[in-house]
């Protein structure tokens, strides 16, 4: 298993010198594009922020609000622009690198597709980082940092977690195909945990999540554990769980107000939380840094913004800021 040096959440936010007041899901085909400009005083820069998932799902939003919430207190003008096909992400990057913004922030599902348009604009001259997936490749792409968790890590917490939970058989619940971060976690996860099987569902249509993972369960009793990839997904998991019959347990990857809401409960037993408010928020940040004092934040190492667990113990703790779309 590679391990990477990462540099820890609170580290990285004394080093860009940002107090954070509040810092899982991917797979919907909504397309968004938003400017958002703010702060006392117009600082002049232009941030692009190009993502694979975009506004309607719980985990981009947050993403969204962190890099909004950073422009806004920079006087910066942040773009945002998302397209789960990597062509059409790549011609985002382009057009972006045309209009000569003073940075770019990208997210990296598919980093072959992306290669070339990310390496065109570090040679313009504009500074990438890369947040949330793409963890393995953006040094050599000449991003400045990439901001996120390492999936191999926290799918290896997960599986052990669920390991010692008393789990025998477990289904990994992935919600886009072609995804290689959350191929990552649920590989990682097996790996700690033992006999987990990848069950590969359509992540645009909720309706159809649940059914399959009904099926599932229906199909073989002896499944006792759940993992779901997305906050969104979690909760078709639980659904899955009470129309199956089955008393299997389960348990996530990110955050929503409705998975915090099911933690409480009990019907989820945690989540994993990488913090995406962080994502976006330091993504904008280390560009703002670039911009006006030449930092390259992170010493050419990853920013840690994850993984983190949220229990039933600290969930009421969590629940304050979720509700305000923050966690």
């Amino acid at each position: 298993m590679k391990k990477h040096r990462i540099l820890g959440t609170l580290g990285a936010a004394v080093l860009v010198g940002s107090v954070l007041a509040a810092c899982s899901g991917t797979g919907k085909e909504e397309d968004s594009a938003t400017t958002t400009t703010g702060g006392t005083k117009n600082s002049g820069l232009t941030y692009a922020v190009i993502t694979h998932s975009g506004p309607g799902d719980a985990f981009w939003d947050r993403v969204k609000s962190g890099a909004e919430k950073a422009g806004a207190d920079y006087g910066a003008t942040v773009q945002y622009n998302n397209d789960p096909d990597p062509a059409k992400q790549s011609q985002l990057i382009d057009s972006a690198v045309a209009s000569k913004v003073n940075g770019i922030v990208v997210s990296m599902a598919n980093p072959d597709g992306l290669e070339e348009s990310v390496k065109k604009a570090v040679a313009a001259g504009i500074p990438v980082v890369t947040i949330n997936s793409g963890l393995d490749k953006f040094k050599d792409f000449g991003a400045i940092t990439h901001i996120g968790q390492s999936e191999a890590i926290a799918g290896e917490a997960v599986g052990a977690r669920l390991k010692a939970e008393g789990g025998k058989k477990a289904i990994c619940v992935i919600q886009e195909a072609g995804n290689v971060g959350l191929e990552e976690r649920c590989k990682a996860a097996a790996t700690a945990f033992g006999a987990m099987e990848n069950l590969q569902v359509d992540g645009t249509d909720d309706a159809a999540v649940q059914a399959s993972v009904t099926s599932k369960l229906q199909a073989d009793p002896s499944i006792d554990t759940v993992l779901a990839l997305g906050g969104q997904y979690a909760i078709d998991a639980v659904n899955a769980v009470g129309e199956s019959g089955s008393k299997a347990k389960v348990a996530t990857f990110d955050l929503s107000e409705d998975v915090v809401t099911n933690i409480e409960s009990g019907k989820i037993s945690f989540a994993v939380d990488q913090q995406p408010y962080v994502q976006g928020f330091l993504g904008v940040t280390t560009l703002y840094l670039k911009s006006i004092n030449g930092n390259d934040v992170g010493g050419g190492q990853p920013i840690n913004s994850g993984p983190a667990f949220v229990t039933k113990d600290n969930a009421a703790q969590v629940a304050e800021f979720a509700a305000k779309g923050t966690r």
